[in-house]
């Protein structure tokens, strides 16, 4: 019979304490960002002794001043500098008509310099804007946030090697992969339908041949559709919603929430939370992304690796002398 001695030890081999599991493994978005930027600045590199002097081009266009919008731009074009990607800021006042808003993205359309085009939402403006319109008014081939209908479309019918995939999903997808874990024949569960990142995902993870279930405002029962999934995807915009009873032992959570809550010990007086209540979750969960520092750090990677792929499809035109 197994001493008590070799029993204890090989439970702890296999990360059991007692009646306890080991915490879930944190899945840092910080440090898997920095790979693909290291990735992305060789690719730029080698791009350059092809055709010398190029560079790809990443544009954002804005209108408005929002301070919460100066701050995701300036964020996206210091990933630029570090890769190389020549990026450019054009900000419209606030006063701008939604007609010289398409004019401009018309005018980005065509230029050559520019591989890659991002509309800065929310639109800042004192005069009506039609989003979607505006959105889908960017050349397909230069959406890099994968936002227009066409892109969505190709998305939604498996076209993944044909289309730009939004940012926010594709990076939850490398820190899937980053966990080792099989997407294939797994349970998954997106909490939210937003076109930006619940509804993408779905497709993702369909395409990637999970069998998927999407939860929103109307679904009865949440925390028993939780239970279920091997893969979870939270993307409601709710402080802490999904606690870690809800969870299925091991699963892997993607946490996409960015909350702010009050907190007196904070100099700001509030701190960030995700959509999943971390210390409960992370007792449960086999792998988890923390907030902030998961996946906020992969949309803008994904963003960067959208651009490069646009330039890189550029110059195998100019190459095959299109």
């Amino acid at each position: 019979m197994m001493s008590l001695v070799c029993l204890s030890l090989r439970l702890r081999a296999a990360g059991c304490h007692g009646s306890r599991r080991s915490v879930a493994t944190v899945v840092s978005g910080n440090k898997t960002a920095s790979l693909v930027r290291q990735r992305l600045q060789m690719e730029v590199q080698e791009m350059r002794s092809v055709l010398s002097g190029f560079r790809p081009g990443l544009l954002v266009l804005q209108v408005g001043d929002r301070a919460d919008s100066n701050l995701y731009i300036s964020a996206k074009l210091r990933a630029a500098a570090q890769i190389g990607i020549d990026a450019k800021h054009l900000r419209l006042p606030s006063s701008a008509t939604q007609d010289q808003v398409l004019q401009s993205v018309l005018s980005i359309n065509a230029d050559p310099a520019v591989h890659g085009l991002i509309v800065q939402l929310p639109l800042d403006s004192v005069n009506p804007m039609d989003p979607e319109r505006i959105t889908n008014a960017v050349s397909p081939e230069k959406d890099v946030d994968g936002l227009s209908c066409i892109n969505a479309g190709k998305l939604s019918r498996g076209d993944l090697k044909d289309c730009f995939i939004p940012c926010t999903p594709n990076g939850c997808m490398e820190l899937i992969r980053q966990t080792g874990v099989s997407v294939a024949g797994k349970q998954a569960v997106v909490i939210g339908r937003s076109k930006i990142v619940g509804a993408p995902m779905h497709d993702l993870l369909l395409w990637s041949n999970a069998t998927v279930t999407t939860c929103h405002s109307k679904t009865l029962d949440l925390p028993e559709q939780v239970g279920r999934a091997d893969i979870l995807v939270v993307g409601a915009g709710r402080a802490e919603m999904v606690r870690g009873d809800w969870l299925k032992e091991g699963a892997v959570v993607i946490d996409c929430g960015i909350n702010h809550i009050p907190d007196e010990r904070k100099l700001s007086g509030h701190r960030v939370v995700g959509d999943v209540h971390f210390a409960s979750a992370s007792q449960r969960a086999g792998f988890i992304t923390p907030v902030p520092g998961g996946v906020g750090p992969m949309t803008v990677a994904m963003l960067m690796e959208n651009t490069v792929q646009s330039a890189r499809h550029f110059l195998l035109k100019i190459q095959a002398g299109g």
